[in-house]
Order: structure tokens, then sequence, then C-alpha cells
């Protein structure tokens, strides 16, 4: 069985694979060369820059699995691929913690303006560093703070459970609702779980100091400009889940008017060209699409998706 992993895949997944008789290709073949090359593939891998549309698929009728590795699959068309018979896999679990933790790593600088201070203190670090020591005094701590979040599936609730270890509040909202507690795990053995209620989202949108983003792509942006008028003055925003469930322009005015006080993406509508307005504002923290690019997830990303493969083939 020939494999192709358009996007990459951990050298242990790759390894699993070649160890069950797989042979795994993982140079990338450009979007448009897919149709002709699959041709010569049992199944493909991709993470988020490949493209399964229906017209592929159609092209590709030898192809009888595709896997996604990582969580979201608005790159491929399940439904279709499904309904011609070809098995479509992801591994929705292996992501969350570094997903979460790369949350709070945007929260942690923008409430402490590093993301600004980063940019000037190698320009005036030297000539200014009074008058920047003033600019950056006014830091706030996360602890006590309500964290709202939107989408709260696995990385959702990963995020919440960082935030509850911080000594956080937390409001979620999710299409599913969920009434249940997060269990938090301590040294020494102590276990604390503590209950967690999903809501509306007009009160996570009003009721929260901070709000991240864990929804699929949607038609519209989840935030725009009625929704960041609803908000508390000074909210935060971070989206590490998808691009177009942010109004960008909109954002962009909300923060010159002070509305929001920083914003930390990690994806843009326009990938892989963000808006220029977008990247150089100066109280937005950026990353270029790595919620799931720790070498962690990766190994286990890799490892989940060879085994799904290697099941898969096997029945």
């Amino acid at each position: 069985m020939k494999i192709l992993a358009n996007d990459g895949i951990d050298p242990i997944g790759k390894q699993l694979l070649e160890e069950a008789g797989f042979q795994v290709d993982t140079q990338t073949i450009p979007q448009d060369q897919l149709a002709e090359a699959l041709l010569n593939y049992d199944g493909i891998t991709v993470r988020s820059a490949t493209k399964v549309r229906a017209a592929l698929i159609d092209a590709c009728p030898n192809i009888s699995l595709i896997g996604r590795g990582g969580v979201g699959m608005d790159n491929i068309d399940v439904d279709y691929a499904r309904s011609k018979g070809v098995n479509v896999v992801n591994t929705p679990a292996a992501s969350s913690l570094s997903v979460g933790e790369l949350v709070f790593s945007h929260l942690f600088t923008g409430i402490r303006f590093l993301h600004d201070s980063n940019r000037k203190m190698p320009l005036e670090g030297n000539t200014k560093f009074n008058d920047l020591k003033k600019a950056y005094a006014k830091g706030i701590e996360l602890k006590g703070k309500t964290l709202g979040v939107i989408g709260f599936g696995r990385i959702g609730r990963e995020t919440a459970t960082i935030a509850l270890r911080l000594g956080m509040n937390v409001l979620a909202y999710d299409l599913y609702p969920f009434n249940g507690s997060i269990s938090l795990d301590f040294q020494g053995g102590i276990k604390v779980d503590i209950p967690v209620q999903t809501v509306s989202l007009a009160e996570v949108i009003s009721q929260s100091d901070f709000i991240s983003l864990h929804t699929p792509f949607a038609n519209k942006p989840i935030l725009g400009a009625e929704e960041f008028a609803a908000m508390k003055p000074g909210v935060g925003i971070v989206n590490c889940s998808r691009g177009g469930t942010i109004d960008e322009p909109a954002l962009i005015e909300a923060l010159n008017s002070g509305k929001v006080a920083f914003a930390g993406l990690d994806v843009f509508d326009n990938e892989p060209t963000p808006l220029e307005a977008i990247l150089t504002h100066p109280k937005i923290s950026l990353t270029p699409h790595i919620g799931a690019s720790t070498n962690e997830a990766q190994e286990r990303i890799g490892t989940e998706l060879a085994n799904l493969i290697i099941d898969h083939f096997k029945k």
C-alpha cells in the first residue's frame, strides 16, 4: 500500500507505517498536480495546506482513505468523500494541549504588552528605556478574570482546564450544551472536579474579560462589529481555531477604538498572506498558524494517524 503524506508526517508515524509494510512518500505535490499524482497511491494524509475537494476525489477513485493530521477538516469535502466510500479520519485529541498552551501564550503576551515591547525594545531600548517602562507598566493578571470559550470541544475544554488551573473563571458556549465537570490533577494525587456548564453565546460575549475561539470554519464570522460592541471595554481576543471566524476589519476598528485591548491571532482570513493592517497592528500578537506545531503534538498526531491508517487497510 502506498500513502502520500502531502503535508508531511512525524517520523514516528512514518516509521510505524513502514514497519507495517506501507510505502510512505512525504514530498509535497502542488495542488494542481495532485489529481494525476494520486493515481499512484491508495491513501493521502494532509494537514491544513492541501485541499481534498469533490473534484479531486472523483479524479482518484483508487483512493480509499483520507487522513487529516489535526482537528478541523474544512479543507476536505468529508461528506462527499464518505458518500463515495472513502474513509476520512482525523486526530482530534492529539493537539489539544499544544493549542491550549498557545492560547495562553497570546494571553500572557497581551496582558503584559510583550508583543509591542519586543518590537520596540531593540529600536528604543537604549534611548527611551524609562519611557517604555512607563508605557508597559499597566499590565494585569489573569487570576480572577473570566475567560469566555467559544466552542467547547476537546481544545476548548483543554483551554478551559488551563484557565481553571490559573484561578480564572470560565464561561463556555457550544452548539452542543455541556453540563459536567473538568478534572484538575495536582501533585500528590490530589484531584479536583470543577463543575462547568455552557451558557448562551450572548452571555459569553458580554461577560468575559477574555475570549478564545475554538470553532470550525463558519460561513460567516462569529465575532463581528455587533459582537465587539456588546463586549466589555478592554476585552482581549484570541483566535487559534480557524481564519474567517473573526471579521478582521471589524477587529481592527475595535482595537483602534480601545474597545478591544489586544488580540492574539494564530490564524487569518487570507493565509498565507494576511492583511498588512493585521500584521503591523501594535495591539496584535501574531503567530503563523502553529497551534499544533509542537514536537509532542506532532508525535501524537503521527502515531494516531499511522494507527488509523493501519487499522483501515487491515479491515
